[in-house]
């Protein structure tokens, strides 16, 4: 498969680290505005002995992404870009009749009147409006195929099929113990996205009352992670997973709650006081720049971080309610990735590769004809269990945690827990 890579960042560079590990892959072209990054990808994969080429792109131009896919026979387009740019990239991979995977799916619209209420136009609601046109030519996009969103909706596919007669709830859930020498604040994956997501307002799901949205930071809760993580306060964060799931897995209740740490919500909520989220561009004497812009620009690199890195990151699925036995059932499905690992063996943060691996399974799977269809998807609509196996193929197996079915006690907000019988 010859693979065009938009966005020659971290998950860009981790992304190729991995893929030009991979039989399938019989060509590697990383592309992005800044020609000197993708060379410097495609020299740290060069050794693969596969054809890698850097080029340069606007990847706000659809004309410069279709002549970058035809110049290089691409079969499928990877958009590891910001969200910002889906719309051109999509429209370019559509054109030049490549299979279109991205790791987070088009930007949303809040309610103008009640934000805090009800939905506006919906994460991927343009992608997925398009579905009649990509299954006309027999084309497949899959959007939102990173760790999360991407993993945890494969997970919550899994435990819909094979582990539950009745899903009460699915909550993702994301922590990390995670820390960087020499910096009071650095985001460990790109400060652009998650600024829009989680001071967007958060979606949530009840099989009774549809999708609704609530304040930033909502519903607090303590939850516990695997392997020496530890407890740590999640909070509910706009996100493409509570939105997906539903379409093709029933349950009652879908969350999605981030382990963010007080520090990091005290300094989001002091950009949106300072107006410093916003992506309206100001005069700034000569010049006009967006506020948001700025704020990516003053922080360190993200891809650059690993030396100074320490700890793990955990991505997963807690799922709660009747077993395949007709017994009460919990569980946490997750994939854990340890800093120091993927440093020695990809040269790539945790953070990075962790979101990175999940496309290029993907597209394994698409390649040998164990995912296939057409049309614009998300995850949950591709069977599971062909993913789980060929991610522990590649070194990188999910775990399965069973945890004591929960009960709500008096005084605990909704989505808090406590173990019991």
């Amino acid at each position: 498969m010859n693979i065009l890579i938009i966005g020659a960042g971290g998950v860009g560079g981790a992304f190729a680290a991995i893929a030009a590990r991979r039989a399938f892959v019989t060509q590697l072209v990383i592309a992005d505005v800044n020609l000197e990054k993708a060379q410097r990808i495609a020299s740290s994969v060069a050794a693969s002995g596969k054809p890698i080429f850097a080029e340069a792109v606007d990847a706000s131009s659809e004309d410069s992404v279709h002549a970058l896919a035809v110049k290089h026979s691409a079969d499928a387009i990877v958009n590891l870009c910001a969200p910002l740019f889906n719309p051109p990239i999509f429209a370019a991979a559509l054109r030049a009749g490549c299979t279109y995977l991205d790791t987070a799916s088009n930007l949303s619209q809040p309610h103008p009147e009640k934000p805090y209420e009800r939905l506006g136009k919906a994460l991927g609601a343009d992608q997925f409006a398009q579905f009649e046109t990509w299954a006309a030519r027999g084309q497949l996009a899959i959007t939102s195929m990173g760790v999360e969103p991407g993993l945890s909706d494969v997970f919550a596919r899994y435990a819909g099929d094979h582990l539950f007669s009745r899903i009460d709830e699915i909550g993702v859930r994301d922590g990390g113990n995670l820390s960087v020498d020499g910096y009071a604040f650095a985001p460990t994956f790109n400060i652009w996205t998650t600024i829009e997501e989680c001071l967007n307002p958060p979606i949530l799901y009840e099989r009774e009352r549809g999708w609704y949205t609530s304040e930033p930071f909502s519903e607090p809760e303590i939850f516990t992670f695997p392997e020496g993580i530890g407890p740590l306060e999640c909070v509910n964060v706009e996100h493409e997973e509570v939105l997906y799931i539903p379409r093709h897995v029933d349950a009652g209740r879908v969350t999605f709650k981030y382990g963010l740490g007080t520090e990091f919500i005290e300094v989001l909520k002091t950009l949106h006081k300072l107006g410093l989220d916003s992506t309206r561009k100001v005069r700034v004497g000569n010049a006009l720049v967006s506020p948001r812009d700025l704020v990516a620009a003053t922080l360190p690199d993200p891809a650059a971080l690993g030396e100074r890195m320490h700890g793990k990151t955990c991505a997963g699925t807690w799922v709660r309610g009747t077993g395949k036995d007709g017994l009460p059932r919990e569980v946490y499905l997750y994939h854990v990735a340890d800093n120091a690992v993927t440093m020695r063996d990809y040269g790539c943060q945790a953070v990075v590769w962790q979101t990175a691996i999940n496309p290029v399974v993907a597209l394994e799977l698409i390649a040998t004809s164990a995912w296939r269809g057409a049309g614009v998807h998300c995850p949950e609509a591709f069977d599971a269990v062909p993913f789980l196996n060929l991610l522990a193929a590649y070194g990188a197996p999910h775990r399965i945690e069973e945890r004591v079915p929960y009960r709500v006690q008096p005084g605990l907000e909704r989505g808090a827990f406590v173990s019991g019988d």
